[in-house]
């Protein structure tokens, strides 16, 4: 069993509002990857936990032992420990982990106020993704499939060199509690692909307001990803387009601009519908 590296974050809170968020990691990630994004959030006044899939933070066998199922029961543990300190909860989620925010959006329509959908991932269109990858969804219940491993590669979702060569250093140490493993079994990419199908008639459903985060040049998830979103959301639906990121927004060039609009985004709600209004009307949360 691996040890908890859940993140929690007491905010100060925002006027008379106790704002929370919760911040679900990827696929094969770990709760560090949201830490500085959680940091500047806690430093707004938002109460954050950043909790931690299970199956993740250990080996790629303790991932394997997992399903979408399990991952999502962490996502639902979450949003009860936020609640003992937050009078208002709004989710979002890192790649898959945005998927998962939207699960648990659709599923909890009065306990969930506000949806971040940072660089989701519905399918895997990058420039980075090798062109064959999609054979993998035709030999995957084969045997040969299922032992093979997606194995992360330049520019491992990230632009800025410096950063990619901390985060490269990470995974190849072995310690999957920093950057999540290096490899992904192709056991839970079948079970993302699950988790896809569940999602994707849900859509229309899920009607809180959202702040769609993706990057222009996304090397895992295209454009497309975002595009297919803001069209079959129910809810209104605020992007941001960043132009100096790849897939790990939350930890590449343009984290502070992540950051701030997230933070924006939560304090609006907090305020209250009128608050957020004005705050798509001016521009506050539209492309940047």
């Amino acid at each position: 069993m691996t040890a908890d590296r859940t993140i929690f974050l007491q905010g100060a809170g925002i006027g008379r509002h106790r704002p929370g968020m919760l911040l679900v990691h990827g696929l094969g990630g770990t709760p560090v990857e949201l830490k500085t994004l959680g940091r500047r959030l806690q430093e707004a006044g938002i109460t954050v936990l950043c909790c931690q899939l299970a199956g993740h933070c250990g080996t790629a066998e303790d991932l394997t032992a997992t399903g979408w199922r399990d991952w999502y029961a962490s996502v639902e543990a979450g949003l009860n420990r936020l609640e003992k300190s937050c009078d208002l909860v709004t989710v979002g989620g890192l790649s898959m982990g945005a998927l998962l925010a939207a699960r648990l959006a659709w599923a909890q329509p009065q306990r969930v106020q506000g949806l971040v959908m940072l660089a989701p991932t519905l399918w895997y269109d990058g420039w980075a993704i090798p062109f064959y990858s999609f054979l993998l969804k035709l030999v995957i219940h084969l045997p040969f499939g299922e032992r093979y491993a997606f194995v992360e590669r330049e520019p491992y979702g990230v632009k800025d060199p410096r950063i990619r060569a901390l985060v490269l250093r990470a995974m190849q140490s072995g310690d999957p509690n920093g950057a999540g493993l290096l490899s992904t079994p192709a056991v839970a990419i079948r079970e993302m692909w699950r988790l896809t199908a569940e999602l994707r008639p849900l859509l229309p459903d899920i009607r809180q307001t959202t702040l769609l985060v993706h990057a222009r040049e996304d090397d895992t998830a295209g454009l497309s990803n975002a595009f297919h979103l803001q069209k079959r959301l129910g809810g209104r639906v605020e992007a941001l387009i960043l132009e100096d990121s790849y897939h790990l927004v939350t930890v590449d060039r343009q984290r502070d601009l992540v950051a701030r609009r997230t933070a924006s985004f939560v304090a609006a709600l907090a305020a209250g519908p009128d608050a957020a209004l004005h705050l798509h009307q001016t521009g506050e949360g539209g492309n940047g």
